[in-house]
C-alpha cells in the first residue's frame, strides 16, 4: 500500500503535468471532485460539517480493520475537488499515520496560486478535522487495549 508521502508525490506529479495553467488546474480539481463517490444524503448533517470552510463541506470518518476511511462532499465543485485530494491521501491509512504525517503537496503544486485565502483556510480546516478524527480513533484504540 502506498504511503502518505508517496500519495502526495503522486498528486504533485499529476499537477506538474498541468504546468501551472490556472484554467486547466481548476478544471482538473473540479473533475477530481466529480470522480469522488457520492456521499449518502443521510450523512450530510450539521454533525459532519467541517467548521471553518466558506463552502459547505461534509466529512465522515470510519475505522475498519485498523485503517481509516474518509468520505467527503461539498456544495461547490472546486472545494469537493480539494476534499478529494485529502481523501486520497489519508483514506486507507492508520489513525496514527494520519495524526503524525503532514500534508505537504499544496506548497509543492503551488496551490495558493489557484485557490484564494478563504479556500486555503477551509482546506486547512479539512486537514485539522481529519487529524482530529485520527486522534479520536487512536484514543479509542488505546482504551480498548487497556
Amino acid at each position: 500500500m502506498p504511503s502518505i508521502a508517496s500519495k502526495q508525490d503522486e498528486i504533485v506529479a499529476e499537477f506538474s503535468l498541468l504546468d501551472g495553467d490556472f484554467e486547466m488546474t481548476i478544471n482538473y480539481l473540479m473533475e477530481l471532485g466529480e470522480q469522488m463517490p457520492e456521499m449518502q444524503e443521510s450523512l450530510k448533517t450539521d454533525d459532519h460539517i467541517v467548521k471553518g470552510c466558506q463552502s459547505k463541506v461534509w466529512l465522515v470518518a470510519e475505522q475498519e480493520n485498523g485503517v481509516v476511511k474518509f468520505t467527503a462532499d461539498s456544495n461547490t465543485a472546486i472545494t469537493k475537488g480539494l476534499a478529494s485530494l485529502l481523501v486520497k491521501v489519508y483514506s486507507g491509512e492508520t489513525a496514527s499515520n494520519i495524526a503524525k504525517e503532514e500534508i505537504t503537496f499544496p506548497d509543492k503544486i503551488g496551490m495558493g496560486r489557484f485557490i484564494g485565502t478563504q479556500r486555503s483556510n477551509g482546506f486547512a480546516s479539512m486537514i485539522k478535522q481529519m487529524k482530529l478524527y485520527a486522534v479520536a480513533f487512536n484514543i479509542q484504540q488505546e482504551a480498548k487495549n487497556n
